[in-house]
């Protein structure tokens, strides 16, 4: 096996708490659903390079050789432009229903146009391609050059994933999410996501009850259904992955996903947790273990347990990306479950 090429947004998360001015400071993690991947793949000792646009300045260079310090190799990092995106992610009791504040536009990612990248060169020793549906969210040149690398990528029999990361607060250049991703789907090996994500983006047909009735039983046959779908609908696809985390309040989080290959689908072990650190990157970690159980050849069950392990465990760390080891995370499928 060769490398996996992960390409993404490279993204500066800032974390106010509601005494930030007085305090003069905010704490900034470095992130993105592709990078995140390619952090815990790297964890785990798969060969894992990583694409993305930054500025040619003192930050990106500190980044970059930080994430070289964690065995990515960043030698394909293309640089132009003139600023990295950040978002604002507000921490605190007090601030837990501001939501997300975005403030990429410009960012040197995001103006990327077709012809601008080699992928001859990017994907010399390259056996897997990762991105998610953040990347097309941004920019119409984005979802272009996001066509332009998965053509490059099938010419080549890389196999294929993505993530089905829908963010409401982008997708904001006159196409929706549902214009353009089946158009991108249809290349892919791997689509992990969640069931109304789906919906959202593929037009994969939901029971709308679901959510009211809030039964496991019926979040299966949902997850089964969709998988169903996907895998006729998109002939390339071969695997299908869903994830369910559930806030139940004062009873806690509740979480577990599927895996449906072939004709069959595996479903994990259940999670539940009254305590989380940190949300963010629980979905990016969630995918690295299903492309690190690929790519070790590894069973069906102990892929979708490890992935899913990976992902509950990612909750109780701060921070973008997990720095859990595999020997860890096999324990949480003991301590968690």
């Amino acid at each position: 096996m060769g490398k996996v090429l992960c390409f993404g947004e490279l993204i500066l998360r800032l974390s106010p708490s509601a005494d930030w001015i007085r305090q003069q400071s905010m704490p900034v993690f470095v992130g993105g659903a592709e990078l995140n991947a390619a952090q815990a793949l790297a964890m785990w000792d798969v060969p894992v390079r990583y694409l993305s646009a930054l500025p040619d300045n003192l930050l990106s260079k500190q980044i970059v050789t930080a994430l070289q310090q964690k065995g990515i190799d960043t030698s394909v990092m293309d640089y132009r432009g003139n600023r990295i995106g950040t978002y604002y992610l507000p921490v605190g009791s007090e601030l837990k229903n501001a939501g997300v504040i975005y403030d990429r536009a410009g960012s040197a990612f995001s103006e990327l146009q077709p012809g601008m990248i080699d992928w001859e060169m990017v994907f010399e020793d390259v056996t897997w391609f990762h991105f998610s549906a953040i990347c097309p969210a941004l920019t119409q040149g984005i979802a272009d050059v996001c066509e332009e690398a998965l053509q490059a990528a099938t010419a080549r029999n890389i196999r294929i994933s993505i993530d089905l990361n829908y963010r409401s607060k982008l997708w904001k250049y006159g196409r929706s999410s549902s214009d353009v991703m089946p158009s991108l789907a249809k290349y892919c090996n791997l689509i992990m996501g969640n069931v109304w994500a789906a919906n959202t983006m593929l037009n994969v047909p939901i029971d709308h009850t679901i959510a009211e009735i809030n039964q496991k039983e019926r979040y299966l046959e949902q997850a089964l259904k969709t998988s169903l779908y996907l895998r006729e609908q998109y002939p390339a696809c071969e695997i299908v992955a869903n994830t369910f985390r559930f806030d139940d309040g004062d009873a806690g989080i509740r979480y577990y996903t599927t895996l449906f290959e072939g004709r069959q689908m595996y479903v994990s072990e259940e999670y539940h947790t009254d305590h989380v650190v940190d949300k963010v990157g629980s979905g990016d970690c969630f995918m690295a273990g299903l492309i690190y159980g690929y790519y070790n050849g590894h069973a069906k069950p102990e892929i979708v347990n490890f992935a899913t392990a990976a992902a509950f465990e990612k909750l109780f760390i701060t921070g973008d990306a997990t720095d859990r080891t595999v020997q860890q995370v096999n324990a949480a499928t003991k301590k968690y479950g």
